[in-house]
C-alpha cells in the first residue's frame, strides 16, 4: 500500500481526523482531511537520512486553536482582503475581521478548519488523492456556493503536486493556495536563516504597513528583496528597509511571469544536509513568508519543536493579496461555466 489511512485522533467537538500517508518508496507525505493539511513530508539528505521538513502538529486540536495555519489549504481568500470588504458587479460583500481590521485566510473558519472528504485517486506507485470541500453560499460572507477539489500527487521522482480546482454556481472571488512551513534541516533543527533561496522574480508588491498592497510593485534590483541570484535566507532580512520592517522579515508577494505555464518560482537549499526543495506554479505569484511572527507562547509543535521566529518559511503560490479591490490585479473573479485550475509542484532532491 502506497496510501496509508489511520486515525490522527478525534477533536474536544468530538469530531473524528483521518491522516493519509503517501509513500514512494523514496520519501513520504502525510495530510489529513481537517483543513487538508500537509502535517509531515520526510525526504532523505545527502546520506539518505530521512528528516520531516514541514513544521505542524500531532494534536488536531491545535490545528483549530493555534496560528500560523501550518500546512492548511487556504481559502476562500488567502492572504489578505483591505478593510474585509469587497464589491462584485455592484454589491458590497462584507467579510470577517481578524487581521488589525483586514480579512486574512479565508476568516472566522477559512477552509484550514474544514473537514475535507477524501478520496484515494491512486495507491500505485505515484500515490494521488483527492479532497473535495463545498463551501455554501455566504460562508464567511462569500457569495456562491463553491465547489472545491485539491489533488494530492506523490511522483516517482519526489515531487509533490498540488493541483486546485473549483466550479461556482454565482460570481464569486476566489485565492487558493498551501500554507507549509517548511525547514529542510529538519522541523524544530532552530531557524531557516541559513538556508539558501532563490526566487525567480525581478519584482514585488508594495505594501502598506498593515501588509495591504499599494497597487505599486517595486523592482527587486538593489534592495533586500533581491532573490534572483541564490542568497542566504537571512543575509538581508535585518536591512533598514520599509517593506521589510511592516512585516517583521519577508512577508512580501514576488511577481511571477510565467504566462499561467507551470515555471520555477523559487528554489531553496539546505547547505548541511544538502536537501533542496524547488518549487513550480502556474499562478502569477509566491508570497515569501519567513515565520515571523510565529508565537512562542502557544503549544510547540510536534514532537515538542519550540515555535522559535524563523523556524521555517512558507513558499505560497497565489494570485496577489487584495485582487477583489485591485482591478488593475489578474483578476480572482470566478464565474458559473468557469473552472479555476491552477497546480503547484514542490519537487525535493539532493544537492
Amino acid at each position: 500500500m502506497s496510501i496509508e489511512k489511520s486515525s490522527f485522533g478525534v477533536t474536544k467537538d468530538g469530531v473524528a481526523v483521518t491522516s493519509y500517508t503517501m509513500s514512494n518508496g523514496k520519501m513520504s507525505v502525510r495530510f489529513i482531511d481537517l483543513g487538508g493539511t500537509v502535517t509531515d513530508i520526510n525526504v532523505p539528505d545527502k546520506n539518505g537520512v530521512l528528516a520531516d521538513v514541514v513544521l505542524g502538529y500531532d494534536d488536531p486540536d491545535l490545528y483549530l486553536t493555534c496560528g500560523g495555519y501550518p500546512g492548511a489549504i487556504l481559502g476562500r481568500v488567502g492572504n489578505r482582503i483591505g478593510g474585509a470588504k469587497f464589491t462584485l458587479d455592484g454589491v458590497l460583500y462584507k467579510l470577517y475581521v481578524n487581521d488589525h481590521g483586514n480579512h486574512l485566510h479565508g476568516g472566522r473558519i477559512g477552509f484550514d478548519r474544514r473537514m475535507w472528504d477524501v478520496k484515494i485517486i491512486s495507491d500505485g506507485d505515484e500515490p494521488e488523492a483527492e479532497l473535495t470541500y463545498v463551501s455554501p453560499d455566504g460562508e464567511e460572507g462569500y457569495p456562491g456556493t463553491l465547489t472545491v477539489r485539491v489533488t494530492y500527487k506523490l511522483t516517482k521522482d519526489c515531487e509533490l503536486s498540488m493541483r486546485y480546482t473549483a466550479v461556482t454556481d454565482k460570481r464569486t472571488v476566489l485565492n487558493l493556495t498551501n500554507h507549509s512551513y517548511f525547514n529542510l534541516a529538519g522541523a524544530g533543527s532552530g531557524d531557516v536563516l541559513d538556508h539558501e533561496l532563490l526566487v525567480a522574480a525581478d519584482e514585488f508588491g508594495e505594501v502598506d504597513g498593515e501588509l495591504i498592497p499599494t497597487g505599486r510593485s517595486i523592482p527587486v534590483d538593489g534592495r533586500p528583496q533581491d532573490f534572483r541570484v541564490r542568497k542566504r535566507v537571512g543575509q538581508d532580512i535585518d536591512a533598514d528597509d520599509e517593506q521589510l520592517r511592516y512585516g517583521q522579515g519577508y512577508d512580501l508577494t514576488y511577481i511571477l511571469h510565467n504566462g499561467g505555464r507551470l515555471e520555477l518560482a523559487a528554489k531553496v537549499w539546505e547547505p548541511v544536509s544538502g536537501r533542496t526543495m524547488t518549487v513550480y506554479t502556474d499562478q502569477p505569484a509566491v508570497q515569501l513568508y519567513t515565520g515571523n511572527c510565529l508565537d512562542e507562547s502557544e503549544p510547540p509543535f510536534k514532537n515538542g519543536a519550540r515555535k522559535i521566529k524563523h523556524a521555517g518559511l512558507c513558499l505560497e503560490t497565489q494570485h496577489y493579496p487584495d485582487s477583489p479591490n485591485h482591478p488593475e490585479f489578474p483578476s480572482v473573479v470566478l464565474s458559473p461555466g468557469e473552472v479555476f485550475d491552477h497546480t503547484t509542484v514542490f519537487a525535493f532532491s539532493v544537492e
